[in-house]
């Protein structure tokens, strides 16, 4: 008797190996796989995907019959990219702020928006985290997205970011006092009343995160981004709230203080972190808060506050100069310190759909090429709290699966030419 049962376990497991897989089965044929678990790639490699999740990794180039297969065997596979700091619904064209402030509108930028997300998942980035846009309109675009309505990545959504009166998110700074718009007083909080009515009606409108901004900012007018000018108590109700709600908070802040105190109150994320020192990386440590020190950005408003500064707000340029060098030498020292490091662009100055040359600035600026593109996978992926989903190549995780010709730890910028594209399973570039 217990031969038969063996000799059928035997021949089960012989039919179930040969049965042809179901048609919407995909293998990948990965010649080279950096899976965002491991730092050390591994060659040869099939990754098995079922409707839109991975069911195996394994070694070897498998072909079960009837799956559909993808030959990148001679390719570098990544998980798909994330970058944690964006803005999709705006982008840099050389105008004015100013004029462009009070006379574009919202369906203006809506109607750009597509054309902006369709580029970042063309370049390779599967997700993405708005910390800053029209908060109808992102909540509107990433609902667009999740339906098939338009391409574009999965992304996670602050809508309008939150500071006081005269911070570095008033709109209103610099314009006609007289002006007015409906949603420009959304946006200022100055009580920690106000702090907890808006994070609950962003909540309820569809967010899924919050933005705070402690600090003053570089591209606004007549705010110092040295200065913290969100109170305590401001920034305390606001993070409370949205952690209450199940929400992460991201906080805009180069100012020294302004970073330790977000800190201190439990910010998820450190947007920027111009002038951290060696205090705050231990702070940062402890609280296992993120930096996301969001270089591209830097680099692009300091060619143009020395090129071309009509093109900036008045007084950004010289900001720019002076903040931005020191952004990136604090963003060296914060890496050697041990602080964790998430992939963050602040895409809008840069054209969207150039992300990846992030990763060529980090690495500049001391960060291993493996760990560069682990702060745009599994950091990313867990500072925004979905590591399970995305982040990785492994069984269980969403099919976000890009892939490039060369290799990105012997050439950085090989991430910058991403041949292949697969999101939830559906291959949107190469083939």
């Amino acid at each position: 008797m217990k031969k038969f049962h063996a000799l059928a376990a035997l021949t089960a497991g012989l039919l179930a190996s040969a049965m042809p897989a179901l048609a919407e089965d995909i293998v990948i044929h990965a010649g080279h796989l950096i899976d965002g678990v491991s730092k050390a790639p591994r060659d040869k490699m099939s990754i098995v995907i079922h409707d839109n999740r991975i069911t195996a990794v394994q070694p070897g180039f498998v072909t079960p019959v009837g799956a559909r297969i993808i030959d990148l065997s001679g390719a570098t596979v990544l998980p798909g990219l994330i970058d944690t700091h964006v803005h999709i619904t705006s982008q840099f064209d050389g105008g004015d702020p100013i004029r462009e402030a009070v006379t574009r509108t919202r369906l203006d930028a809506a109607f750009r928006s597509t054309r902006y997300v369709k580029a970042t998942l063309d370049a390779g980035f599967t997700t993405v985290r708005d910390v800053g846009s029209d908060t109808d309109l992102v909540v509107a675009l990433k609902r667009a997205i999740n339906a098939g309505t338009i391409p574009g990545p999965r992304m996670f959504v602050a809508g309008a970011p939150l500071g006081p009166t005269g911070g570095h998110g008033d709109p209103s700074n610099g314009l006609d006092p007289e002006l007015t718009h409906p949603g420009w007083g959304e946006v200022t909080i100055d009580s920690p009343e106000e702090a907890r009515r808006v994070v609950r009606d962003f909540r309820r409108r569809g967010v899924d995160l919050i933005k705070i901004m402690p600090s003053g900012g570089v591209l606004s007018i007549g705010d110092d981004p040295n200065l913290q000018l969100m109170a305590d108590d401001e920034m305390k109700a606001a993070i409370d709230t949205a952690h209450a709600l199940g929400m992460k908070v991201a906080a805009h802040a180069h100012g020294n203080g302004a970073i330790k105190h977000a800190i201190a109150m439990g910010v998820d994320s450190i947007e920027h972190g111009s002038f951290t020192d060696p205090e705050s990386y231990e702070m940062f440590k402890a609280h296992g808060t993120y930096l996301v020190p969001t270089l591209l950005i830097g680099e692009r408003v300091l060619e143009v506050a020395r090129t071309h500064p009509e093109q900036l707000a008045p007084g950004s340029a010289a900001k720019a100069i002076a903040v931005v060098p020191v952004m990136q030498a604090n963003f060296t020292k914060a890496y050697r310190a041990g602080v964790k490091i998430a992939f963050g662009t602040d895409q809008s100055l840069v054209p969207h759909g150039e992300n990846a040359r992030e990763f060529a600035l980090m690495v500049k600026g001391g960060m291993t090429p493996i760990d560069a593109i682990m702060s745009a996978t599994r950091n990313a992926a867990d500072l925004i709290g979905d590591s399970a989903d995305i982040g990785s190549v492994q069984a269980g995780r969403y099919a976000d699966i890009v892939a490039v010709a060369g290799d990105p730890l012997a050439d950085i910028t090989e991430l910058q030419r991403v041949r292949f594209v697969m999101k939830d399973g559906v291959v949107v570039r190469g083939s």
